[in-house]
């Protein structure tokens, strides 16, 4: 018979293991880890969790991006449940309506918001209608509660939303609004909070920190419809018209960043897509802007706080080492609701500008913003006016500007943003920290946000003339000046609809492409090479043909210099090719079944064959 077990091994002897539950944002990390590559077992290691909870969070990720998509609350950590689909996409839009009015200083309230919810809510189930298979798991909480009854029915009564305290409550739960000021007050510029901040807390600030212009940067996030022209325009009336068709509201939320000696950073850009087809087989990281992604196009404290490591502290490291200046910095945001408020890192000290004063000390606010939005216009007819030049130089007469609108792709927004990041002088971000620090702005003259925003307005009337049209050809600055405003007006619930719409289907249709269809179109050694000749015969041919020698000398320089990159990456490939191993162009060989055993009887008739067959036939003398 086995002996007792000691007192000492019962259960419940050794202490109780604490459980650690992960947020949201960890989760999603860990998941981008396992799509980048990384195993189960390297994942559970890096979080110092299980292998089997890594698995378990894997096989959970629809639901666990999906919360990370709507939810504001950078420390959630509970993952949405199945609910009424259009109350969670209600709740998604107006939180999206919630921070824009809180950007915009506009007033808010309980009442205000219920309202909004219930009038969002009916908009969203007379287009959707609510089906009968179990998506309404939490409706208890959304509608009014029954009342008592002596009905025996089995089957109880669907309850109408109703935007009710209870739901409220449990809304400001779930999007992490409790912080959020609700009043009936007007929410209008604080005059004497501004003056007290710049006069007293910026002041003290900047004596404490030793903060030198170049070190001190302003952080502000604003929504570009990138496919909007002027409403009285042809191209923006037809795309109204157009059922199913309605890019003009397509909007990004650019992340711009700039100091106070003028440098500008590479902007952030939120597009509601990952991997947009204009982009495919595009490099994210040479991007001109820094690429994130949100299925509303909107800025999270998630999102916030990844453009703070990824983007913000490294193109700042790098600017301050060239300017021979200590990592010692202090970024400037507002308390907009989508903005992290837990961002640290050694050597930054980040500050929250007073509620309701953006709009008179925010450097970002003061023009800079819209001067570049100015630009951005610009640009885009400017490229309208090259496409229907080229149009009549080809004397094409079945160009549609209709139809070539309809191919301008997110590719050729980013272009124009470059292009207006360029035209944006130091001059002009230096000048838009008058009102905050008027000490360190130099001479602006020809250069203040004001002076580029109007020029660029003048040049969008005279190139709108120039391609003519219903709309364009006689288009007024207030026309371009309604453009630009559109972007600060209150979102419609119709806004709302189109930015709570799932992302598109082209970036799963993306995503699923394999490697073996990305060499195909990508540079490959063969397509390179042939790049290469095909230069290399035009240089030629122009050096036959010329008279002029010098000028054709010229155009082959030239040419050498803009095909030297290409020549390089060429060279690389050819030597990666050469340095691989001669194993890999061998096919591992089949096993052969062994053969039975024979009988020695049997192996003399086998050998005798066999020599038989290699004895070469006699010849004869």
């Amino acid at each position: 018979m086995p002996p007792k077990r000691s007192a000492s091994t019962k259960a419940g002897s050794e202490p109780k293991r604490h459980r650690r539950m992960m947020t949201i944002a960890e989760k999603v990390t860990l998941l981008d880890m396992l799509k980048d590559g990384r195993s189960y077992a390297a994942a559970a290691r890096h979080f110092g969790i299980n292998e089997s909870t890594v698995r378990y969070i894997k096989k959970d990720e629809a639901n666990i991006r999906k919360t990370a998509a709507i939810t504001f609350s950078r420390s959630a950590k509970r993952v949405v449940t199945t609910r009424n689909k259009t109350i969670v996409r209600m709740e998604g839009a107006l939180a999206v309506w919630i921070a824009d009015c809180q950007k915009k200083n506009i007033a808010l309230d309980t009442n205000t918001i219920r309202t909004k919810a219930l009038s969002l809510y009916e908009n969203f189930a007379a287009k959707e209608p609510q089906d009968d298979d179990g998506n309404h798991a939490e409706e208890d909480d959304d509608a009014d509660e029954p009342q008592p009854g002596t009905s025996t029915d089995s089957q109880p009564q669907k309850q109408r939303f109703s935007a009710s305290k209870g739901w409220f409550a449990k809304f400001q739960k779930r999007f992490a609004l409790k912080s959020v000021s609700l009043h009936g007050e007007a929410a209008s510029a604080d005059t004497a909070a501004a003056e007290t901040y710049v006069n007293q807390t910026f002041k003290n600030i900047i004596a404490e920190g030793g903060y030198k212009p170049e070190q001190v940067f302003n952080m502000d996030e604003t929504g570009l419809f990138w496919k909007r022209m002027p409403s009285r325009t042809f191209l923006f009336k037809g795309e109204a018209k157009a059922s199913g068709f309605k890019a003009f509201k397509d909007r990004v939320t650019l992340v711009m960043c700039g100091n106070a000696a003028g440098f500008l950073l590479k902007p952030g850009l939120i597009y509601k897509s990952k991997n947009p087809r204009a982009l495919k087989n595009k490099n994210k990281n040479l991007l001109p802007v820094y690429w994130m992604h949100n299925p509303k196009s909107w800025i999270t404290k998630t999102l916030t706080s990844n453009w703070f490591h990824q983007c913000f502290i490294p193109q700042v490291s790098k600017y301050l080492i060239e300017k021979g200046l200590p990592f010692k910095i202090l970024l400037l945001m507002d308390n907009a609701g989508g903005h992290a408020t837990d961002l640290s890192h050694e050597g930054i000290q980040v500050e929250f500008l007073p509620p309701n004063t953006t709009s008179l000390i925010q450097p970002m606010d003061q023009g800079v913003i819209r001067a570049f939005k100015a630009l951005y216009t610009k640009n885009t007819l400017a490229d309208l006016v090259a496409c229907v030049d080229a149009a009549q130089d080809d004397e094409d007469e079945d160009f549609n500007l209709k139809a070539y609108w309809r191919q301008y792709t997110i590719a050729t927004c980013l272009q124009n943003i470059q292009k207006a990041l360029q035209e944006m002088k130091p001059a002009t971000v230096n000048a838009s920290w008058k009102k905050l620090w008027p000490q360190i702005v130099y001479d602006d003259e020809g250069f203040t946000p004001a002076e580029i925003q109007h020029s660029a307005i003048r040049k969008s009337v005279q190139l709108a003339a120039i391609i003519g049209g219903d709309g364009f050809g006689d288009m007024t600055t207030e026309d371009v000046d309604e453009l630009l405003d559109c972007h600060s007006q209150p979102l419609t619930d119709a806004d709302l609809e189109d930015l709570t719409k799932s992302a598109s289907e082209e970036e799963s249709e993306t995503q699923e492409e394999t490697q073996e269809n990305v060499e195909k179109t990508g540079l490959t050694l063969e397509r390179l090479a042939k790049a290469c000749n095909h230069a290399k015969e035009l240089k030629e041919m122009l050096q036959e043909w010329d008279e002029d020698m010098v000028r054709s000398m010229q155009f082959s320089n030239k040419v050498d210099d803009i095909m030297t990159p290409y020549k390089m990456l060429l060279d690389r490939k050819k030597k990666q090719r050469q340095q691989l191993p001669i194993t890999m162009f061998f096919q591992p060989r089949k096993k052969e079944p062994v053969p039975p055993a024979t009988t020695p009887s049997e192996e003399i008739e086998e050998v005798e064959e066999v020599s038989q067959e290699k004895t070469p036939p006699s010849e004869e003398t």
